[in-house]
Protein backbone atom coordinates (compact mmCIF):
# COMPACT_ATOMS: atom_id res chain seq x y z
CA UNK A 1 0.00 0.00 0.00
CA UNK A 2 3.14 2.69 0.89
CA UNK A 3 4.94 1.66 -2.35
CA UNK A 4 1.76 2.54 -4.57
CA UNK A 5 1.06 5.95 -2.38
CA UNK A 6 4.39 6.93 -2.91
CA UNK A 7 4.69 6.07 -6.72
CA UNK A 8 1.25 8.07 -7.01
CA UNK A 9 2.86 11.00 -5.17
CA UNK A 10 6.01 10.62 -7.35
CA UNK A 11 3.63 10.79 -10.56
CA UNK A 12 1.67 13.63 -9.16
CA UNK A 13 4.69 15.38 -8.47
CA UNK A 14 6.24 14.63 -11.72
CA UNK A 15 2.84 15.82 -13.49
CA UNK A 16 3.22 18.99 -11.62
CA UNK A 17 6.29 19.87 -12.72
CA UNK A 18 5.08 19.86 -16.38
CA UNK A 19 3.53 23.40 -15.39
CA UNK A 20 6.93 25.07 -15.27
CA UNK A 21 8.12 26.64 -18.42
CA UNK A 22 11.64 25.31 -20.06
CA UNK A 23 14.65 26.94 -20.62
CA UNK A 24 16.34 27.64 -23.85
CA UNK A 25 18.09 24.06 -23.37
CA UNK A 26 17.85 22.80 -26.83
CA UNK A 27 17.11 25.69 -29.12
CA UNK A 28 19.74 26.21 -32.02
CA UNK A 29 20.55 30.08 -31.13
CA UNK A 30 20.94 31.32 -34.86
CA UNK A 31 18.55 29.71 -35.95
CA UNK A 32 16.21 31.40 -33.69
CA UNK A 33 17.42 34.33 -34.00
CA UNK A 34 15.16 36.21 -36.94
CA UNK A 35 17.13 40.02 -36.39
CA UNK A 36 20.87 38.72 -37.18
CA UNK A 37 19.54 36.35 -39.98
CA UNK A 38 17.70 38.83 -41.71
CA UNK A 39 21.05 41.84 -40.87
CA UNK A 40 23.62 39.55 -41.70
CA UNK A 41 23.11 39.75 -45.53
CA UNK A 42 23.22 43.80 -45.06
CA UNK A 43 26.36 43.60 -43.08
CA UNK A 44 28.16 41.16 -44.64
CA UNK A 45 29.70 40.63 -48.22
CA UNK A 46 27.51 37.68 -49.37
CA UNK A 47 30.27 34.93 -50.55
CA UNK A 48 32.13 35.29 -46.57
CA UNK A 49 28.36 34.54 -45.36
CA UNK A 50 27.04 31.70 -47.49
CA UNK A 51 30.59 30.47 -46.16
CA UNK A 52 29.87 30.87 -42.89
CA UNK A 53 26.20 29.83 -42.24
CA UNK A 54 26.85 26.46 -41.60
CA UNK A 55 29.74 27.35 -39.04
CA UNK A 56 27.12 30.05 -37.48
CA UNK A 57 24.02 27.06 -37.46
CA UNK A 58 26.95 24.67 -35.89
CA UNK A 59 27.74 27.27 -33.17
CA UNK A 60 23.75 28.07 -32.67
CA UNK A 61 23.06 24.09 -31.91
CA UNK A 62 26.60 24.25 -29.46
CA UNK A 63 25.32 27.54 -27.63
CA UNK A 64 22.40 26.00 -27.13
CA UNK A 65 23.39 22.37 -26.50
CA UNK A 66 26.70 20.78 -25.32
CA UNK A 67 28.24 24.59 -25.15
CA UNK A 68 25.34 25.13 -22.78
CA UNK A 69 25.94 22.21 -20.37
CA UNK A 70 30.29 22.80 -20.92
CA UNK A 71 29.45 26.09 -19.49
CA UNK A 72 27.41 25.18 -16.41
CA UNK A 73 29.69 22.66 -15.17
CA UNK A 74 32.85 24.72 -15.50
CA UNK A 75 30.46 27.37 -13.70
CA UNK A 76 30.55 24.73 -10.73
CA UNK A 77 33.77 23.78 -10.81
CA UNK A 78 35.76 27.41 -11.05
CA UNK A 79 39.68 27.47 -11.27
CA UNK A 80 41.78 26.55 -8.22
CA UNK A 81 45.69 28.01 -7.72
CA UNK A 82 48.18 25.57 -6.59
CA UNK A 83 50.95 27.45 -5.49
CA UNK A 84 53.53 24.74 -5.45
CA UNK A 85 53.75 21.75 -7.66
CA UNK A 86 53.85 18.05 -6.06
CA UNK A 87 57.88 18.68 -5.56
CA UNK A 88 57.33 21.68 -3.42
CA UNK A 89 58.91 23.96 -6.07
CA UNK A 90 56.97 27.51 -6.32
CA UNK A 91 55.87 27.42 -9.69
CA UNK A 92 51.86 27.90 -9.18
CA UNK A 93 49.23 26.59 -11.80
CA UNK A 94 45.75 27.13 -12.22
CA UNK A 95 43.29 24.31 -12.79
CA UNK A 96 40.96 24.47 -14.75
CA UNK A 97 37.93 21.82 -14.87
CA UNK A 98 37.66 19.39 -18.04
CA UNK A 99 34.52 21.24 -19.24
CA UNK A 100 36.76 24.48 -19.27
CA UNK A 101 39.17 23.23 -21.21
CA UNK A 102 36.59 22.02 -24.09
CA UNK A 103 35.26 25.12 -24.48
CA UNK A 104 38.64 26.38 -24.86
CA UNK A 105 38.91 23.84 -28.09
CA UNK A 106 35.71 24.86 -28.98
CA UNK A 107 36.38 28.50 -29.61
CA UNK A 108 39.85 28.69 -30.18
CA UNK A 109 40.02 25.24 -32.14
CA UNK A 110 37.11 24.54 -33.64
CA UNK A 111 36.20 28.09 -34.65
CA UNK A 112 39.03 30.29 -34.34
CA UNK A 113 37.68 33.28 -33.29
CA UNK A 114 40.99 34.71 -32.27
CA UNK A 115 42.78 33.95 -35.23
CA UNK A 116 39.92 34.53 -37.72
CA UNK A 117 40.91 38.56 -38.25
CA UNK A 118 44.10 37.84 -38.29
CA UNK A 119 45.58 35.23 -40.45
CA UNK A 120 44.11 33.36 -44.15
CA UNK A 121 42.59 29.71 -43.71
CA UNK A 122 40.20 29.72 -40.36
CA UNK A 123 37.29 27.53 -40.99
CA UNK A 124 38.50 27.74 -44.92
CA UNK A 125 38.61 30.72 -45.58
CA UNK A 126 41.16 32.04 -47.94
CA UNK A 127 42.34 35.44 -46.29
CA UNK A 128 41.61 37.33 -43.10
CA UNK A 129 38.10 38.11 -42.07
CA UNK A 130 36.66 41.16 -41.77
CA UNK A 131 36.13 42.22 -37.82
CA UNK A 132 31.83 41.77 -38.47
CA UNK A 133 32.61 37.61 -38.47
CA UNK A 134 34.36 37.32 -34.88
CA UNK A 135 31.88 39.46 -33.62
CA UNK A 136 29.17 38.00 -34.36
CA UNK A 137 30.68 34.60 -33.49
CA UNK A 138 31.23 36.17 -30.28
CA UNK A 139 27.96 37.05 -29.80
CA UNK A 140 26.36 33.97 -30.62
CA UNK A 141 29.00 32.19 -28.38
CA UNK A 142 28.25 34.79 -25.34
CA UNK A 143 24.77 33.04 -24.95
CA UNK A 144 26.29 30.38 -23.63
CA UNK A 145 29.30 31.51 -21.83
CA UNK A 146 30.54 34.93 -20.93
CA UNK A 147 34.13 34.27 -18.78
CA UNK A 148 36.08 32.37 -21.80
CA UNK A 149 35.28 35.21 -24.25
CA UNK A 150 37.69 37.58 -21.94
CA UNK A 151 40.78 35.51 -22.98
CA UNK A 152 39.45 34.76 -26.68
CA UNK A 153 38.93 38.43 -26.90
CA UNK A 154 42.42 39.53 -25.26
CA UNK A 155 45.08 36.64 -27.41
CA UNK A 156 43.15 38.20 -30.18
CA UNK A 157 43.59 41.91 -29.32
CA UNK A 158 47.37 41.68 -27.68
CA UNK A 159 48.29 39.57 -31.02
CA UNK A 160 47.24 43.32 -32.44
CA UNK A 161 49.78 45.30 -30.51
CA UNK A 162 52.75 42.89 -31.09
CA UNK A 163 52.08 43.03 -34.92
CA UNK A 164 51.83 46.91 -34.88
CA UNK A 165 54.84 47.81 -32.15
CA UNK A 166 56.63 44.48 -31.86
CA UNK A 167 60.49 44.37 -33.11
CA UNK A 168 60.56 41.78 -36.02
CA UNK A 169 61.92 38.88 -33.69
CA UNK A 170 58.94 39.45 -30.86
CA UNK A 171 56.62 39.11 -34.01
CA UNK A 172 58.65 35.76 -35.54
CA UNK A 173 58.95 34.81 -32.02
CA UNK A 174 55.60 34.74 -30.78
CA UNK A 175 52.72 35.88 -33.38
CA UNK A 176 52.45 32.31 -35.40
CA UNK A 177 51.42 30.93 -31.61
CA UNK A 178 49.35 33.17 -30.54
CA UNK A 179 46.97 32.74 -34.02
CA UNK A 180 47.29 28.68 -33.50
CA UNK A 181 44.78 26.58 -33.16
CA UNK A 182 46.26 23.64 -32.49
CA UNK A 183 46.29 23.80 -27.74
CA UNK A 184 49.54 21.96 -27.97
CA UNK A 185 51.27 25.36 -30.06
CA UNK A 186 48.49 27.74 -28.58
CA UNK A 187 49.93 31.09 -26.94
CA UNK A 188 47.03 32.39 -25.29
CA UNK A 189 47.02 36.51 -23.98
CA UNK A 190 46.37 38.17 -20.85
CA UNK A 191 46.55 41.86 -19.83
CA UNK A 192 47.50 43.67 -16.87
CA UNK A 193 46.59 46.99 -16.41
CA UNK A 194 44.53 47.46 -12.74
CA UNK A 195 46.84 48.36 -10.06
CA UNK A 196 46.05 48.98 -6.08
CA UNK A 197 46.86 53.42 -7.03
CA UNK A 198 44.60 53.23 -9.70
CA UNK A 199 41.85 51.61 -11.53
CA UNK A 200 40.18 53.89 -14.41
CA UNK A 201 42.96 56.31 -12.97
CA UNK A 202 45.59 54.16 -15.14
CA UNK A 203 48.08 57.01 -15.19
CA UNK A 204 48.58 56.73 -11.25
CA UNK A 205 49.94 52.90 -11.96
CA UNK A 206 53.40 52.48 -10.06
CA UNK A 207 54.14 48.97 -11.59
CA UNK A 208 57.88 49.90 -12.09
CA UNK A 209 59.64 48.86 -15.71
CA UNK A 210 63.54 48.47 -15.66
CA UNK A 211 66.03 48.59 -18.21
CA UNK A 212 68.15 45.12 -18.46
CA UNK A 213 69.91 45.12 -21.16
CA UNK A 214 67.83 44.15 -24.75
CA UNK A 215 64.80 43.67 -22.28
CA UNK A 216 63.36 45.25 -19.04
CA UNK A 217 62.56 43.68 -15.80
CA UNK A 218 59.49 44.01 -13.63
CA UNK A 219 59.00 45.22 -10.31
CA UNK A 220 55.52 45.79 -7.97
CA UNK A 221 52.11 44.91 -8.24
CA UNK A 222 48.74 44.17 -10.48
CA UNK A 223 45.55 44.08 -8.63
CA UNK A 224 43.29 42.62 -11.63
CA UNK A 225 44.68 40.26 -13.64
CA UNK A 226 42.31 38.38 -15.67
CA UNK A 227 43.35 35.07 -17.56
CA UNK A 228 45.86 35.16 -15.11
CA UNK A 229 47.82 32.31 -16.23
CA UNK A 230 48.12 33.32 -19.82
CA UNK A 231 51.40 32.14 -21.53
CA UNK A 232 51.57 35.69 -22.67
CA UNK A 233 50.84 39.10 -21.07
CA UNK A 234 50.62 42.68 -22.16
CA UNK A 235 50.72 45.46 -19.18
CA UNK A 236 52.05 48.82 -18.27
CA UNK A 237 54.66 49.99 -16.42
CA UNK A 238 56.33 53.06 -15.53
CA UNK A 239 60.21 53.01 -16.90
CA UNK A 240 62.96 54.61 -13.81
CA UNK A 241 62.82 58.15 -13.93
CA UNK A 242 59.59 58.28 -16.29
CA UNK A 243 57.14 61.27 -15.63
CA UNK A 244 54.51 60.76 -13.33
CA UNK A 245 50.98 60.13 -15.15
CA UNK A 246 49.96 58.29 -18.25
CA UNK A 247 52.73 60.39 -20.03
CA UNK A 248 54.85 58.17 -18.69
CA UNK A 249 53.82 54.27 -18.64
CA UNK A 250 55.09 52.02 -21.59
CA UNK A 251 54.02 49.36 -22.97
CA UNK A 252 55.35 45.66 -22.49
CA UNK A 253 55.30 42.13 -23.42
CA UNK A 254 55.79 39.40 -20.70
CA UNK A 255 56.03 36.25 -21.61
CA UNK A 256 55.12 33.66 -18.93
CA UNK A 257 57.93 31.29 -20.06
CA UNK A 258 61.28 32.81 -21.08
CA UNK A 259 62.95 31.43 -24.72
CA UNK A 260 65.47 29.42 -22.17
CA UNK A 261 62.55 27.55 -20.76
CA UNK A 262 62.42 29.02 -17.34
CA UNK A 263 59.83 30.33 -15.36
CA UNK A 264 59.55 33.81 -15.18
CA UNK A 265 60.10 35.99 -11.98
CA UNK A 266 56.90 36.33 -11.24
CA UNK A 267 53.71 35.08 -9.24
CA UNK A 268 50.32 34.26 -8.87
CA UNK A 269 49.54 35.56 -5.37
CA UNK A 270 45.71 34.45 -5.43
CA UNK A 271 42.41 34.18 -7.73
CA UNK A 272 39.72 36.46 -7.34
CA UNK A 273 36.30 35.45 -5.60
CA UNK A 274 34.35 37.05 -8.39
CA UNK A 275 30.57 37.88 -8.59
CA UNK A 276 30.40 37.05 -11.85
CA UNK A 277 32.41 35.59 -14.64
CA UNK A 278 33.54 32.52 -12.53
CA UNK A 279 34.21 30.20 -15.34
CA UNK A 280 37.80 32.27 -16.25
CA UNK A 281 40.56 32.78 -13.57
CA UNK A 282 41.08 36.55 -12.33
CA UNK A 283 44.13 37.10 -10.26
CA UNK A 284 46.64 39.34 -8.08
CA UNK A 285 50.34 39.07 -9.28
CA UNK A 286 53.76 40.28 -7.80
CA UNK A 287 56.29 40.75 -10.23
CA UNK A 288 60.02 40.07 -8.52
CA UNK A 289 62.26 41.00 -11.50
CA UNK A 290 59.79 39.29 -14.75
CA UNK A 291 61.54 39.60 -17.71
CA UNK A 292 59.48 41.93 -20.51
CA UNK A 293 59.75 43.12 -23.57
CA UNK A 294 58.82 46.86 -24.99
CA UNK A 295 56.32 47.24 -27.26
CA UNK A 296 56.58 50.88 -29.47
CA UNK A 297 57.72 53.99 -27.99
CA UNK A 298 57.98 54.10 -24.10
CA UNK A 299 55.94 57.30 -23.77
CA UNK A 300 52.94 55.96 -26.11
CA UNK A 301 52.28 53.25 -24.17
CA UNK A 302 49.21 54.22 -22.82
CA UNK A 303 48.06 55.57 -26.52
CA UNK A 304 49.27 52.28 -27.81
CA UNK A 305 47.17 50.12 -25.30
CA UNK A 306 44.37 51.84 -26.15
CA UNK A 307 43.77 49.52 -29.13
CA UNK A 308 43.44 46.92 -27.42
CA UNK A 309 40.90 48.88 -25.19
CA UNK A 310 38.61 50.47 -28.04
CA UNK A 311 38.72 46.89 -29.75
CA UNK A 312 37.94 45.06 -26.13
CA UNK A 313 35.17 47.73 -25.84
CA UNK A 314 33.02 46.29 -29.35
CA UNK A 315 34.19 42.77 -28.15
CA UNK A 316 31.95 43.50 -24.97
CA UNK A 317 29.24 45.45 -27.10
CA UNK A 318 29.03 41.99 -28.90
CA UNK A 319 28.87 39.64 -25.50
CA UNK A 320 25.85 42.47 -23.90
CA UNK A 321 24.26 41.98 -27.12
CA UNK A 322 24.35 38.39 -27.38
CA UNK A 323 23.48 38.38 -23.25
CA UNK A 324 20.51 40.30 -23.92
CA UNK A 325 19.34 38.35 -26.96
CA UNK A 326 19.63 34.90 -24.78
CA UNK A 327 17.74 36.53 -21.69
CA UNK A 328 15.09 37.95 -24.20
CA UNK A 329 14.39 34.47 -25.60
CA UNK A 330 14.76 32.96 -21.68
CA UNK A 331 11.72 35.62 -20.98
CA UNK A 332 9.90 34.51 -24.10
CA UNK A 333 10.04 30.71 -23.55
CA UNK A 334 9.14 31.48 -20.17
CA UNK A 335 5.94 33.93 -20.56
CA UNK A 336 4.85 31.39 -23.41
CA UNK A 337 4.85 28.17 -21.59
CA UNK A 338 3.64 29.52 -18.38
CA UNK A 339 -0.08 29.68 -17.50
CA UNK A 340 -1.31 32.11 -14.67
CA UNK A 341 -4.88 32.90 -13.91
CA UNK A 342 -6.30 30.78 -16.84
CA UNK A 343 -4.04 32.12 -19.69
CA UNK A 344 0.04 31.95 -21.05
CA UNK A 345 1.57 34.75 -19.41
CA UNK A 346 2.11 36.13 -22.47
CA UNK A 347 -1.67 36.76 -23.10
CA UNK A 348 -1.65 38.83 -20.18
CA UNK A 349 -1.21 42.55 -21.89
CA UNK A 350 1.29 44.01 -19.05
CA UNK A 351 3.65 41.43 -19.74
CA UNK A 352 3.30 41.85 -23.37
CA UNK A 353 4.53 45.68 -22.71
CA UNK A 354 7.18 44.24 -20.24
CA UNK A 355 8.55 41.87 -22.65
CA UNK A 356 9.07 44.57 -25.72
CA UNK A 357 10.68 46.67 -22.76
CA UNK A 358 13.27 43.77 -22.98
CA UNK A 359 13.14 43.49 -27.03
CA UNK A 360 14.23 46.98 -27.24
CA UNK A 361 17.15 47.21 -26.21
CA UNK A 362 18.07 43.78 -27.32
CA UNK A 363 17.37 44.97 -30.59
CA UNK A 364 19.19 48.39 -30.28
CA UNK A 365 22.47 46.40 -29.43
CA UNK A 366 22.73 44.19 -32.33
CA UNK A 367 22.28 47.06 -34.59
CA UNK A 368 24.84 48.78 -32.78
CA UNK A 369 27.10 45.91 -32.82
CA UNK A 370 26.61 45.34 -36.50
CA UNK A 371 27.23 48.73 -37.34
CA UNK A 372 30.05 49.06 -35.27
CA UNK A 373 31.78 46.11 -36.39
CA UNK A 374 31.87 47.89 -39.82
CA UNK A 375 32.18 51.34 -39.95
CA UNK A 376 35.47 54.00 -40.41
CA UNK A 377 37.30 54.77 -37.43
CA UNK A 378 36.14 58.04 -37.78
CA UNK A 379 32.59 57.04 -37.00
CA UNK A 380 34.03 54.42 -34.39
CA UNK A 381 35.59 56.89 -32.34
CA UNK A 382 32.48 58.03 -30.72
CA UNK A 383 30.37 55.34 -31.82
CA UNK A 384 32.21 52.73 -29.61
CA UNK A 385 32.41 54.30 -26.14
CA UNK A 386 28.58 55.18 -26.36
CA UNK A 387 27.65 51.84 -27.52
CA UNK A 388 29.94 50.01 -24.94
CA UNK A 389 28.44 52.41 -21.94
CA UNK A 390 24.71 52.31 -22.72
CA UNK A 391 24.47 48.03 -23.89
CA UNK A 392 26.25 46.86 -21.08
CA UNK A 393 24.23 49.04 -18.71
CA UNK A 394 21.05 47.97 -20.80
CA UNK A 395 22.64 44.18 -20.60
CA UNK A 396 21.97 44.68 -16.76
CA UNK A 397 18.33 45.63 -17.12
CA UNK A 398 17.21 42.92 -19.75
CA UNK A 399 18.66 40.73 -17.28
CA UNK A 400 17.00 41.48 -14.46
CA UNK A 401 13.38 41.79 -16.31
CA UNK A 402 13.86 38.25 -17.91
CA UNK A 403 14.08 36.86 -14.30
CA UNK A 404 11.32 38.71 -13.54
CA UNK A 405 9.56 37.18 -16.58
CA UNK A 406 10.39 33.57 -15.08
CA UNK A 407 9.83 34.22 -11.16
CA UNK A 408 10.61 32.66 -8.09
CA UNK A 409 12.78 30.17 -10.49
CA UNK A 410 14.70 32.70 -11.94
CA UNK A 411 16.06 33.58 -8.62
CA UNK A 412 17.33 30.26 -8.08
CA UNK A 413 20.72 28.59 -8.94
CA UNK A 414 19.24 25.66 -10.55
CA UNK A 415 17.50 27.86 -13.48
CA UNK A 416 20.04 30.31 -16.06
CA UNK A 417 18.63 34.08 -15.09
CA UNK A 418 21.13 34.39 -11.78
CA UNK A 419 24.26 33.66 -13.45
CA UNK A 420 23.08 36.29 -16.65
CA UNK A 421 22.58 38.76 -13.75
CA UNK A 422 25.73 37.97 -12.07
CA UNK A 423 27.82 37.90 -16.19
CA UNK A 424 25.75 40.73 -16.98
CA UNK A 425 27.68 43.25 -14.13
CA UNK A 426 31.21 42.70 -15.16
CA UNK A 427 30.29 44.29 -18.58
CA UNK A 428 29.92 47.69 -16.68
CA UNK A 429 33.17 47.61 -15.41
CA UNK A 430 35.99 46.12 -17.88
CA UNK A 431 37.59 48.06 -20.20
CA UNK A 432 36.20 51.27 -18.68
CA UNK A 433 33.16 51.96 -15.85
CA UNK A 434 29.86 53.82 -17.44
CA UNK A 435 31.63 56.98 -16.46
CA UNK A 436 35.08 56.06 -18.09
CA UNK A 437 32.99 55.39 -21.57
CA UNK A 438 30.46 58.53 -20.68
CA UNK A 439 33.58 60.88 -20.07
CA UNK A 440 35.53 59.24 -23.19
CA UNK A 441 32.86 59.85 -25.67
CA UNK A 442 31.76 63.29 -24.96
CA UNK A 443 34.79 65.36 -23.77
CA UNK A 444 37.34 63.43 -25.86
CA UNK A 445 34.85 62.21 -28.91
CA UNK A 446 32.94 65.27 -28.83
CA UNK A 447 34.91 67.64 -27.50
CA UNK A 448 38.50 67.12 -29.15
CA UNK A 449 38.04 64.36 -32.24
CA UNK A 450 34.89 65.87 -33.48
CA UNK A 451 34.03 62.09 -33.99
CA UNK A 452 30.08 63.41 -33.78
CA UNK A 453 29.97 64.83 -37.13
CA UNK A 454 31.41 61.91 -38.51
CA UNK A 455 28.78 59.69 -36.94
CA UNK A 456 26.29 61.94 -37.85
CA UNK A 457 27.03 62.34 -41.22
CA UNK A 458 27.03 58.34 -41.83
CA UNK A 459 23.40 58.32 -40.28
CA UNK A 460 22.49 61.20 -42.45
CA UNK A 461 23.42 59.23 -45.38
CA UNK A 462 21.59 55.97 -44.01
CA UNK A 463 18.91 57.74 -43.51
CA UNK A 464 18.42 59.31 -46.80
CA UNK A 465 19.35 56.10 -48.67
CA UNK A 466 15.85 54.42 -46.89
CA UNK A 467 14.01 56.39 -49.32
CA UNK A 468 10.83 54.37 -47.43
CA UNK A 469 11.10 56.15 -44.05
CA UNK A 470 7.16 58.17 -44.16
CA UNK A 471 8.27 61.95 -44.52
CA UNK A 472 7.10 63.04 -41.24
CA UNK A 473 8.34 60.01 -39.11
CA UNK A 474 12.25 60.56 -40.80
CA UNK A 475 12.21 64.48 -39.41
CA UNK A 476 11.05 63.33 -36.20
CA UNK A 477 14.31 60.98 -36.59
CA UNK A 478 16.98 63.73 -37.42
CA UNK A 479 15.11 65.91 -34.79
CA UNK A 480 16.64 63.67 -32.18
CA UNK A 481 19.53 62.89 -33.77
CA UNK A 482 19.96 66.37 -34.37
CA UNK A 483 18.79 66.99 -30.45
CA UNK A 484 21.29 64.41 -29.19
CA UNK A 485 24.32 65.86 -31.35
CA UNK A 486 23.50 69.40 -29.82
CA UNK A 487 23.29 68.37 -26.43
CA UNK A 488 26.58 66.75 -26.34
CA UNK A 489 28.74 69.21 -28.31
CA UNK A 490 26.85 72.08 -26.01
CA UNK A 491 27.93 69.40 -22.39
CA UNK A 492 31.64 68.77 -23.85
CA UNK A 493 32.20 72.65 -24.79
CA UNK A 494 32.26 73.46 -20.95
CA UNK A 495 34.30 70.78 -18.10
CA UNK A 496 31.07 72.19 -15.42
CA UNK A 497 29.17 70.64 -17.42
CA UNK A 498 30.50 66.82 -16.69
CA UNK A 499 27.66 66.00 -14.28
CA UNK A 500 25.75 65.67 -17.88
CA UNK A 501 27.84 63.26 -19.58
CA UNK A 502 26.08 60.43 -19.23
CA UNK A 503 23.11 61.62 -20.27
CA UNK A 504 24.71 62.96 -23.82
CA UNK A 505 26.12 59.76 -24.01
CA UNK A 506 22.72 57.94 -23.17
CA UNK A 507 20.81 60.27 -25.70
CA UNK A 508 23.56 59.91 -29.05
CA UNK A 509 23.00 56.03 -28.11
CA UNK A 510 19.33 56.23 -28.27
CA UNK A 511 19.27 58.53 -31.67
CA UNK A 512 21.83 56.58 -33.45
CA UNK A 513 20.09 53.24 -32.57
CA UNK A 514 17.01 54.85 -33.75
CA UNK A 515 18.03 55.82 -36.82
CA UNK A 516 19.45 52.75 -37.78
CA UNK A 517 16.58 50.18 -36.61
CA UNK A 518 14.63 52.63 -39.51
CA UNK A 519 16.96 52.18 -42.26
CA UNK A 520 17.34 48.61 -41.58
CA UNK A 521 13.25 47.61 -41.11
CA UNK A 522 13.33 49.78 -44.15
CA UNK A 523 15.59 48.44 -46.42
CA UNK A 524 14.28 44.77 -45.13
CA UNK A 525 10.67 45.95 -45.74
CA UNK A 526 11.17 47.27 -49.35
CA UNK A 527 12.88 43.70 -50.14
CA UNK A 528 9.66 41.78 -49.25
CA UNK A 529 10.79 41.21 -46.04
CA UNK A 530 10.32 41.73 -41.89
CA UNK A 531 10.30 45.58 -41.48
CA UNK A 532 9.87 45.47 -37.51
CA UNK A 533 13.03 47.25 -37.03
CA UNK A 534 10.84 50.26 -38.33
CA UNK A 535 8.38 49.74 -35.60
CA UNK A 536 11.01 49.38 -33.33
CA UNK A 537 12.68 52.43 -34.08
CA UNK A 538 9.58 54.17 -32.86
CA UNK A 539 9.37 52.64 -29.74
CA UNK A 540 12.98 53.67 -29.00
CA UNK A 541 12.28 57.58 -29.92
CA UNK A 542 9.03 57.16 -27.56
CA UNK A 543 10.40 54.99 -24.74
CA UNK A 544 13.80 55.77 -24.73
CA UNK A 545 14.30 59.21 -25.75
CA UNK A 546 11.30 61.23 -24.39
CA UNK A 547 11.92 62.83 -21.21
CA UNK A 548 8.96 61.60 -19.75
CA UNK A 549 6.83 58.62 -20.61
CA UNK A 550 2.97 59.98 -22.01
CA UNK A 551 0.05 59.88 -20.11
CA UNK A 552 -1.96 60.44 -22.70
CA UNK A 553 -3.60 56.87 -23.88
CA UNK A 554 -5.02 58.32 -27.09
CA UNK A 555 -1.11 59.41 -28.19
CA UNK A 556 -0.03 55.63 -27.56
CA UNK A 557 -2.88 53.77 -28.71
CA UNK A 558 -1.30 52.64 -31.52
CA UNK A 559 1.31 50.59 -29.32
CA UNK A 560 -1.15 47.51 -28.43
CA UNK A 561 -1.40 46.70 -32.58
CA UNK A 562 2.74 47.44 -32.51
CA UNK A 563 3.35 45.01 -29.66
CA UNK A 564 1.22 42.34 -30.85
CA UNK A 565 2.91 42.44 -34.60
CA UNK A 566 6.31 42.36 -32.64
CA UNK A 567 5.68 39.48 -30.12
CA UNK A 568 3.91 37.66 -33.32
CA UNK A 569 5.94 34.99 -35.48
CA UNK A 570 4.65 36.58 -38.82
CA UNK A 571 7.07 39.01 -40.59
CA UNK A 572 5.85 42.62 -40.11
CA UNK A 573 5.25 44.29 -43.78
CA UNK A 574 6.17 47.31 -45.28
CA UNK A 575 2.65 48.74 -45.60
CA UNK A 576 2.00 47.47 -41.48
CA UNK A 577 4.97 49.46 -40.24
CA UNK A 578 4.48 52.83 -42.24
CA UNK A 579 1.02 52.89 -40.61
CA UNK A 580 1.97 52.07 -37.68
CA UNK A 581 5.08 54.85 -37.46
CA UNK A 582 2.71 57.26 -38.63
CA UNK A 583 0.10 56.77 -36.23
Amino acid sequence: MNVHVDQAGRDASARRSKALAPTCRGLNYYSVDRGLRDLLPHYMEVPLLAHLAPHLEELGELAGGRLHDLSDQAERHQPVLHPRDGYGRDEEWVEYHPAYREMESIAFGRFGMHAMCNRPGVMGWPSKMPPIAKYVFHYLFAQAEFGLLCPVNLTDSSSELVRRFGTDELRQRYLERMWSQDPATLLKCAQFMTEKAGGSDVGAAELTAVRDGEHWKLWGEKWFCSNVDAELSVLLARPEGAVVGGRGLGLFLMPKVLPDGRRNSYRILRLKDKLGSRTMASGEIVFEGAVAYQLGELDQGLKHMLVMVNSSRVSHLARAAGMMRRCLNEAMVAARHRNAFGRAVIDHPLMRRQLLKLMVPTEQALSALLYSATASDKVLRLLTPIAKYRACRDNVTVATGAMEARGGNGYIEDWPNARLIRDAHLGLIWEGTSNINALDAVQRAVGKARGHEALRDALGRDLENAAGIPGQFRTRLSGALADAIRFAEEVAADPANERFCRIAAGKLYHATTAALLASEGTRLGQGGGDARRLLLSRFVLEHRLADHASTSLKAQSWEGEAIDLLLGDTPVSMQQAVALVQG
